[in-house]
């Protein structure tokens, strides 16, 4: 299969790519300035003559002005003119045209072709001889080697251009090469970490002591992580056991023994630990979707109404509870799903603990909505309210078992409320129990 530019640059190492881009700019920048040095050396090489020139053209019409004849110039021709173009030295004539004379009067550079066919550069002045006559004082020099230079200089520009990328090219790739090193020592100190271990923190402030702290702390959260989910592992098949190994062995007693009221008995509690053990499925499953990513789209629950259809389902024999609302509507970011499952669980949390009262209250502000859950049950000592919410946790386990909590109720409370922006409280009600309060993001109306 034919491989696109981008898929083979991608998979070049980072050393190449930052070498070849780096010669590839220093190349294209150097080509570009030899061009444009090869372009102003014809002129610049113009300009040198024209100043030797004019320095020889200087004493030479101070000479004539004052009648006498101008010195031999050692870097150029001097020569007297009339006005027309006529030597007046007894020398040879110039080979100037009618234009390249005018341009010389006019104080203008000229070109003229010497018998031989050399290109000769010209500077004039005009002066006025002792008697008044007016003379032209002109200075030239042959031009040989001109276009010769110039092809050469550009060509010799050109090559110092790429020889230069080639050097920048390999400065660049023993340079990152001397600058990942260190990287490398560090990918191969990864590989060798024992268990719990850590990467050596360079003493030098620089990228390379940010990505070792970095990883780090990716590998604290890692090795974290994988401390909750192993006594999550662990807490989920001590729970699981407990309801399987009561329906076996009641239904092992109900075997053994074909008593129909002894059968019926066992049939109940059969039931019950069956459908304890279905909970406890449920939560289990509702965590590890929560843990998956899976989120539905939210929409606007009304909370009110939904802490009533709440109270409204709790069982008879239940603590008396009633629904506070300062507003008359409050509208949560959320799916039914999720506040029916927050309320249910702080409800029944509630009436495990609670001696004869819940208070649910639904409070509203401009960016949030919380629901409050009051009881006057013994409340929750402060030492246990940072963990209240961990999965499998359990204030008092021994009550909680005989309740028929599994400790993932208040898990899936708080996962839930996380999901959507929000957060769980645990405080001290104003009833002498436990206070639950679920902050939602408000629905703006």
């Amino acid at each position: 299969m034919t491989r696109s530019p981008r898929q083979w640059w991608r998979g070049r190492s980072l050393r190449f790519r930052i070498t070849l881009i780096a010669a590839t700019i220093t190349l294209g920048f150097l080509v570009g300035l030899a061009l444009l040095a090869g372009k102003l050396l014809g002129p610049l090489l113009v300009d040198s003559v024209d100043k030797e020139l004019n320095a020889a053209l200087a004493p030479a019409s101070a000479a004539v002005a004052a009648g006498t004849p101008p010195a031999e110039a050692a870097s150029a021709l001097v020569r007297v003119l009339d006005t027309a173009g006529t030597p007046l030295d007894a020398g040879a004539p110039t080979g100037l045209s009618e234009d390249a004379i005018r341009n010389l009067k006019a104080g203008l550079p000229a070109h003229g072709e010497s018998a031989e066919g050399t290109d000769w550069r010209w500077r004039g002045e005009v002066v006025s001889a002792p008697d008044g006559t007016q003379r032209l004082v002109i200075a030239g020099t042959p031009l040989v080697g001109f276009t010769t230079a110039v092809v050469d200089g550009s060509r010799w520009l050109l090559l110092v251009a790429l020889v230069s990328a080639l050097v920048a090219g390999l400065a660049t790739w023993f340079g990152v090469g001397s600058a990942l090193r260190p990287v490398g020592r560090m990918r191969r100190s990864v590989r060798g970490l024992p268990q719990g271990g850590r990467l050596p923190v360079p003493e030098a402030r620089d990228e390379l002591r940010a990505l070792a702290v970095e990883f780090n702390e990716l590998l604290a959260r890692h090795e974290e992580v994988s401390e909750r989910l192993r006594r999550f592992t662990g807490d989920a098949a001590h729970e699981l056991r407990s309801p399987v190994a009561s329906i076996r062995v009641q239904a092992e007693v109900a075997v053994a023994a074909p008593d129909p009221e002894l059968a019926q008995e066992t049939l109940a509690d059969i039931l019950e630990e069956s459908e304890r053990l279905s909970a406890l499925l449920d939560g289990l499953l509702a965590l590890a979707r929560s843990d998956a990513g899976e989120l539905s789209p939210a929409e606007p629950v009304e909370l009110i109404s939904e802490a009533r259809a709440a109270v409204a389902r709790l069982p008879q024999g239940a603590p008396h509870a009633r629904v506070s609302g300062v507003v008359p509507r409050a509208w949560a970011r959320a799916t039914h799903a999720e506040v029916e499952l927050v309320l249910n669980n702080l409800l029944r949390n509630a009436c495990r603990y609670a001696e004869g009262q819940i208070v649910v209250s639904v409070l509203a502000s401009r960016s949030t909505v919380r629901v409050v859950v009051d009881d006057d049950g013994p409340g929750i000592p402060p030492e246990h309210r940072d963990r209240v919410f961990d999965r499998f946790y359990r204030v008092g386990d021994d009550r909680a078992r005989s309740s028929g909590g599994a400790g993932l109720g208040l898990a899936m409370v708080a996962e839930a409320a996380r999901r959507r922006g929000g957060r769980v409280l645990v405080g001290e009600s104003p009833e002498g129990g436990a206070r639950f309060q679920v902050i939602w993001p408000a629905v703006p109306v």
